[in-house]
């Protein structure tokens, strides 16, 4: 299949500067945090910790920064309690946002949220309201350098669902069992990866024309992955 890389797209813009890349390790270490916490520190034996390792991985953390994380969270006996905490709401234009949320305090995060959203012409939903317009999948973009039938072949016979092919990169989907054995088949083929992730897709892309519109919803999304507690934020907007 061919169509247009969003996923390429994203990945170019978040070359970030220094300071917030510093942000970005700081949430992935919470992230590490919370899945070797009591553990050995071994990814084979924890399928949790693995994947946040693929993710630091995927956003170019330093094999240092994860290993010294790793070795905090094993090591630590007291400490922060951190709970999962997802909230779903609109942003301006009725596109659908999800903002998942690790916090050692409930009430500070919702009230952080609660008032990005309504400063920036959103609003919060219930539990539910949004979620089921998403699917959970393992997604995986590489550079346009290999041949076409050699990524799809090799993609498909290790369980992925899909491969579109772009000017500039390769876009594979799989389910969330499946990401690293496709993600590793790709690996001995010298692939270069873009990003790969298990996240979530919009099942029907929500398109807005106008720019202002569009910039709206970005100054949003934007506001929300600024607030500490947030660790990810998904959205139904065609990019």
């Amino acid at each position: 299949m061919s169509g247009h890389s969003k996923w390429a797209k994203i990945h170019r813009a978040k070359g970030v500067a220094d300071a917030e890349r510093g942000k970005v390790f700081q949430k992935l270490a919470k992230e590490i945090y919370v899945a070797a916490r009591g553990t050995n520190g071994n990814i084979d034996d924890n399928p949790s910790l693995r994947m946040v390792v693929e993710k630091c991985r995927s956003q170019n953390m330093p094999k240092d920064n994860i290993q010294k994380a790793i070795d905090k969270a094993c090591k630590q006996t007291g400490g922060e309690e951190y709970e999962t905490i997802r909230y779903e709401g609109y942003a301006p234009s009725g596109v659908a946002v999800m903002v998942d949320c690790l916090s050692d305090n409930r009430n500070r995060t919702a009230s952080f949220v609660r008032s990005t959203f309504t400063k920036r012409g959103g609003n919060l939903g219930t539990d539910g309201s949004v979620s089921y317009l998403f699917d959970r999948k393992g997604v995986i973009v590489i550079e346009n350098n290999l041949e076409e039938d050699e990524v799809l072949m090799t993609a498909l016979d290790h369980g992925a669902d899909d491969v579109i092919t772009n000017d500039d990169s390769y876009e594979i989907y799989t389910t969330p069992d499946t990401f690293l054995n496709v993600k590793e088949a790709l690996e001995k083929m010298n692939a270069t990866f873009l990003t790969s992730e298990i996240t979530y897709v919009a099942k029907n892309p929500m398109e807005i024309m106008d720019e202002e519109a569009k910039e709206k919803v970005y100054a949003l999304i934007d506001a929300l992955e600024d607030i500490d507690d947030v660790q990810e934020v998904y959205h139904n907007m065609s990019e």
